[in-house]
């Protein structure tokens, strides 16, 4: 029996065929697309995704086979069947060698070809039906109707079968840590840990210490054994996000552990061998970096085994709606408002901005425009205000540095219970430059010793 709601896209320039095709398709239960050229059909795939595509051979302007490699190059897991009038033997081979799911002769038998429909929607991995999609938990949290993020999620599917390292890149607030999660739950690993670390918001000399663990004596405030992340993550998957501002010499460590399985704690003479999945995030370019010398070739190789590129918010603007509401929803329920929708020219505001911020950053524009809203629907207004006001925070960097610095000195007390001496040779300063920062900033370090 052939799952329902499975949507098939059908390419024919002959609109009778055309409209028996999609006769026979839908009394089997599918949700049935047509159109009369190959360009229409590329046309359609960007707005729409398929779970399987069944086109003439011959047409005007693109054929079919031309219409599939276009296909498979960017949707390498979209099955395709093709229908010609002109079969042969040698052409079926071809077509199969070239990664074409199906070749059928006209005239061709409805039960031959609803037979291979349904094994091509059976083993083509990674293919979800429609019906299950909304509750498949694994993808939950990630909110889209882009036919690019679905040919994302199709492979991050595909990948989580296996253990290979993922490398995800994209610009910050896209979403990379949700994409690694979705990885993690879609996998075997999925019942074990998830334990993720960003690689830019830990000084370098801690670094070590939180990926591998230390030993009690290591160093100064070592007071007892303390599990590293690898340890932690045993048997599930470990998220290393911002990899590219790993400092190199700890990028060897790393490279040693991924290659031998096995972990030396900091001051330990001891190796532990680990089980752990590694998904690692960047903003930046490796390929630059390893161009430059700022990130090792060996290792990118190592965590670039399958790479995934998460669309920015503006190359995927059909999602701004889906997503505007679906932040409203939760947040308003959070602040118990009583909203029910964005007026026509706020979303029209939202939908034409720029968002370099990405996802994040209209998450965070929705939620300022519930907590001031006093009406049932968001107004313009409201949007405008919020998106310029966010433009304002724009601070100098001075400004910023000052803020960085501060929070860095206050991770360090915390990290050493304020122990002066201690931060001071994290931090790689004298006691007296390291006094002098903390008096600029207004921090007693008294305030971070234990109780």
């Amino acid at each position: 029996m052939s799952e329902p709601q499975l949507k098939i896209l059908v390419v024919d320039d002959d609109a009778d065929l055309l409209e028996l095709l999609s006769i026979r398709l839908v009394a089997a239960g599918y949700e049935v697309d047509t159109v009369q050229s190959a360009e229409a059909a590329l046309n359609h795939l960007d707005v729409s995704r398929p779970q399987l595509v069944i086109t003439d051979m011959q047409m005007g302007g693109m054929d079919g086979m031309a219409l599939f490699e276009h296909i498979h190059r960017t949707t390498p897991t979209l099955p395709v069947i093709i229908l010609t009038a002109h079969g042969t033997i040698p052409d079926a081979v071809a077509a199969a060698q070239k990664g074409v799911f199906g070749y059928l002769a006209k005239p061709f038998d409805s039960k031959t070809l609803l037979a291979q429909i349904a094994q091509a929607l059976r083993l083509s991995p990674g293919i979800t039906p429609l019906a299950e999609a909304p509750q498949a938990l694994w993808r939950a949290g990630i909110v889209t109707q882009s036919a690019a993020m679905e040919d994302i999620l199709t492979k991050a599917q595909l990948v989580a079968e296996g253990d290979a390292s993922v490398l995800i890149h994209g610009e910050s607030g896209t979403g990379k840590e949700l994409f690694a999660h979705a990885i993690h739950d879609a996998g075997k690993r999925a019942n074990q840990p998830f334990v993720a670390v960003n690689c830019a918001a830990i000084p370098e000399q801690l670094l070590e210490s939180e990926l591998f663990g230390h030993v009690k004596g290591a160093f100064t405030g070592a007071v007892r054994d303390h599990k590293g992340l690898f340890q932690i993550a045993e048997r599930g998957t470990l998220f290393l996000d911002e990899i590219g501002d790993m400092p190199l010499l700890l990028q060897v460590k790393l490279l040693r552990v991924l290659q031998e399985r096995q972990i030396r704690p900091v001051g330990s003479a001891q190796t532990i061998p680990v089980d752990v999945r590694i998904i690692s995030a960047t903003h930046c370019d490796l390929r630059t970096e390893v161009t430059t010398g700022g990130f090792r070739e060996d290792l990118y190789y190592r965590l670039n085994v399958v790479a995934l590129t998460i669309p920015s918010l503006s190359e995927r603007r059909e999602d701004i709606p889906l997503l505007a509401n679906h932040f409203l929803g939760s947040l308003a329920l959070k602040y118990e408002k009583n909203i029910n929708g964005f007026a026509p020219e706020a979303m029209e505001m939202l939908v034409s901005a720029s968002w370099p911020g990405n996802v994040r950053q209209l998450m965070n524009i929705v939620e300022q425009c519930i907590v001031l809203s006093t009406t049932p629907l968001i107004s313009p207004v409201l949007v405008y205000d919020a998106m310029h006001k966010e433009e304002e925070q724009l601070v100098s960097f001075e400004e910023a540095r000052k803020r960085f610095e501060r929070e860095y000195l206050v991770r360090v007390l915390k990290i050493t219970s304020g122990n002066v001496t201690q931060a001071a040779r994290l931090s790689k300063r004298n006691r007296t430059e390291f006094y002098k920062l903390l008096q600029r900033h207004q921090l007693d370090a008294s305030a971070f010793k234990p109780s």
